[in-house]
């Protein structure tokens, strides 16, 4: 016969010698997955309970575990749940602690069930609840930058840019509502996400099911999920969901990236168009005059690790055969990693902006230089009944000769514009003000002031029902 058993693993049955401590050490993923210790209590709680409505197990054992599992939860809570290396994740560590509680009732709860649909449960509730976490975070940051800068600066004029040379002026509440558009859109990714991630896999067992008579859609009821998943393989092994989480967290950060560039560039001498307040700024060790953007720094510099940990994910999982391999444990790290840094990029984004001086002057006077009014003075030709093309070349000679004489275009004569052609009237210097240049761009989604003023009244009303959503879905979406 064979030799006798003495590994304790709960898998230990096959094996005659104990674990190495080295490979207990390099297995172990406690470090990082006691993360969700909740979710994996809240799973098997809800797992025991379908058991028990199925007579599987008895209720008598249900109730018992459950209430061994209600106790490890508030040991965990209050710190007194002792970890280690050789139990390797959080999944067996409650169990060891729930045999200690409950005897030989605490086997039965892993009936039907694998810590390979064990372990995807608790990582897409962890996801749902962050998912919804991260939302309403960016509902925050959106609302500060809707209120706090576009609606209070709604006369405040700025040089817009391409290809980072002077363009033309737009309203500094128009930029700002750029990146109200950029997070609303990370919003929309993100509640996309969610329908995606909120598939209940408990029932798929190791990955071809059980021969046990459970009811998946009762456990999801009782989890808060919408949907089970239909394929027991695809369930143990699918991290899709967590790709396009970290994929969708990339997008948000490259905009959280985008603006603190122009917030580092704005905030410099050269620019002087902003100061960041001085509770977000930090000093030189050896400079006693500095101030440095420290905050938009970091969080251009942690768009980096979040990029990273994608990259990361994709090629763990770009050749991975159906269905679970261990390799998946590597899931855990990048993800926890990718929602700490995003809420917390998002949250100081959303404590300092409101802060930030603005030099409206400083701006405006950067607005009235390096003719930005150039294609106004093209548009006024053209209505004058000048092609468009011959038009820009008209112009362009007068930007030459503006040059030469160190003017801009405005503070030219009228006779020096009559020399461009002189189809040019005395009613082209109305035209060519800042607050004009702005006020006639009145396309849709232009930057005029009535333009700027409805897009600024619409993301209220959006916010304000979005916030009735938050308040009534709560961890739902």
């Amino acid at each position: 016969m064979s030799k006798k058993i003495i590994s304790e693993k709960p898998w230990g049955g096959r094996f005659a010698e104990k674990t190495d401590r080295k490979v207990e050490a390099f297995t172990s993923s406690i470090n990082f997955d006691k993360k969700l210790y909740i979710y994996d209590i809240e799973g098997s709680i809800a797992h025991c309970k379908m058991l028990a409505k199925q007579s599987i197990i008895s209720q008598e054992d249900a109730l018992s575990l459950t209430q061994g599992l209600n106790e490890i939860k508030r040991e965990i809570d209050r710190g007194e749940f002792r970890f280690n290396d050789s139990l390797e994740d959080i999944h067996m560590h409650i169990e060891a602690r729930l045999i200690e509680k409950t005897g030989k009732t605490a086997p039965k709860l892993h009936t039907a069930r694998s810590r390979n649909d064990q372990v995807a449960l608790d990582v897409r509730m962890y996801l749902k609840d962050e998912t919804v976490n991260i939302i309403n975070s960016l509902y925050a940051l959106r609302k500060v930058i809707v209120q706090d800068l576009a609606e209070a600066n709604l006369k405040v004029f700025l040089p817009g840019y391409t290809h980072m040379q002077r363009a033309q002026p737009v309203l500094f509440s128009h930029h700002m509502m750029a990146y109200f558009e950029m997070f609303s859109r990370d919003v929309e990714r993100l509640k996309e996400c969610f329908k995606r991630i909120d598939v209940m896999p408990l029932g798929s067992a190791a990955l071809a099911g059980t021969t046990f008579p459970i009811d998946r859609d009762y456990t999801a009821g009782l989890l808060g999920f919408s949907k089970v998943s239909a394929n027991s393989m695809d369930s143990v092994s699918d991290r899709d969901f967590i790709m396009e989480f970290l994929s969708a967290a990339s997008i948000c950060m490259v905009h959280l990236s985008r603006m603190s560039e122009e917030l580092v560039l704005w905030s410099s001498s050269e620019f002087g168009f902003i100061e960041i307040g001085d509770a977000f700024s930090t000093g030189s060790s050896i400079m006693p005059q500095k101030k440095n953007p420290d905050i938009p720094e970091l969080v251009r510099g942690k768009t980096g690790r979040v990029f990273g940990n994608l990259v990361n994910l994709l090629t763990l999982m770009k050749g991975l055969p159906l269905a679970y391999n261990r390799d998946m444990q590597e899931d855990k790290e990048p993800l926890f990693d990718t929602v700490d840094t995003l809420k917390r990029c998002v949250e100081i984004f959303t404590a300092m902006l409101p802060g930030i001086k603005i030099k409206s002057q400083v701006m405006e006077k950067a607005a009235s230089a390096g003719f930005l009014n150039a294609t106004d003075l093209a548009d006024y030709l053209v209505t004058r009944g000048i092609p468009f093309r011959k038009a820009h070349a008209c112009v362009g000679e007068a930007v030459r000769y503006a040059l030469d004489n160190k003017k801009e275009l405005h503070e030219l004569s009228l006779n020096e514009l009559k020399a461009i052609s002189p189809l040019i009237k005395k009613d082209v210097f109305d035209l060519l003000t800042n607050q004009q240049v702005i006020d006639r761009r009145i396309s849709f989604g232009g930057t005029a002031t009535a333009n700027v003023k409805k897009a600024v009244e619409d993301a209220i009303k959006s916010l304000d029902e979005e916030l009735k959503e938050i308040s009534e879905k709560g961890k739902r979406l």
